[in-house]
């Protein structure tokens, strides 16, 4: 219930500043961007929310630090490792996948991982602060970083049938 309040807000910050920017761009743009912008919202869904309503009490609770660590939970035999890899590594192939299409011809492979990074980066610093039954791991960026990696390869697998749809697109 508490996540209505940020979903509120994204819907308010969409209409009044990113479909009017999108829109003049053209359908294309608006279409791409607009998926994204619902995809990360999702992320942010799983990831963060409830965000507004936690920020009043982000100092009311210890600020677990990342565990630094990489793929601990297989080497303890701890938790349920397989289910969390996957899960983290399809949370971001989307982005990967979605990233050259709303950059254009200016996205690298490079690019995509640096902006998985950031994005799961983002994420890991943020759970624990605003939540203090999230915990941030390098494992859970290690695989974000590497689902951006596979969408981006999906991208590139695809792109000539995704170039021609999205010329049908732009030219209708």
């Amino acid at each position: 219930m508490k996540e209505i309040i940020d979903f509120i807000v994204l819907i308010v910050l969409y209409m009044v500043i990113f479909y009017k920017k999108w829109k003049s761009k053209g359908k294309y743009a608006l279409f791409i961007n607009t998926t994204m912008y619902l995809y990360l919202s999702g992320v942010l869904y799983f990831t963060l929310m409830p965000i507004i309503t936690s920020l009043p009490f982000i100092f009311n609770h210890p600020y677990e630090s990342m565990n630094l660590v990489p793929f601990i939970d297989v080497l303890s035999g701890s938790g349920d490792f397989m289910r969390q890899v996957g899960l983290n590594i399809i949370m971001t192939v989307p982005f990967g996948f979605l990233l050259p299409l709303t950059e254009g011809r200016k996205t690298t492979f490079l690019k995509v991982i640096i902006y998985s990074f950031l994005l799961s980066f983002s994420i890991e610093i943020l759970q624990p602060l605003i939540n203090g039954f999230r915990s941030s791991d390098i494992t859970d960026l290690i695989t974000n970083v590497f689902g951006g990696m596979i969408g981006y390869i999906i991208y590139l697998i695809l792109k000539p049938l995704i170039t021609k749809v999205l010329y049908k697109i732009k030219n209708n």
